[in-house]
């Protein structure tokens, strides 16, 4: 019997491994006819949406406000709540949790997690 295609890549050649079927082109991991395989598989391929810590969605140029004090490695004062960041650039693909590139006054070029910004 053949495996069922990726429904990340689309690929044809999954494997099985216990319960999982696993594509090795891309890493995609789904248990065999369940619903959510398709819907997270298309959600990952839309891109991940980045939110800010209200829950609304942010974009690439917009202005956050941070909510809370944080500290600068290397620094010796912090960035104090209430700083506003314009022209944000976001890092979807981010694996340490700091999703957001941009250039804070007074402290040069950075990276923030989106859990300590709102939209401002």
């Amino acid at each position: 019997m053949s495996q069922p295609k990726c429904p990340k890549c689309s690929q044809a050649d999954s494997y099985e491994d216990g319960s999982l079927l696993i594509c090795p082109h891309c890493g995609h991991e789904w248990i065999p006819g369940t619903q959510s395989a398709q819907v997270e598989a298309s959600e990952e391929s839309q891109g991940s949406v980045i939110l800010d810590a209200n829950g609304a969605p942010l974009e690439d140029g917009d202005s956050v406000v941070l909510i809370k004090d944080l500290k600068v490695k290397g620094a010796s004062n912090s960035i104090k709540v209430g700083t506003k960041v314009r022209s944000i650039r976001l890092r979807p693909d981010a694996t340490d949790g700091h999703n957001i590139s941009c250039k804070v006054d007074g402290f040069g070029a950075m990276y923030l997690k989106s859990e300590f910004v709102r939209k401002g």
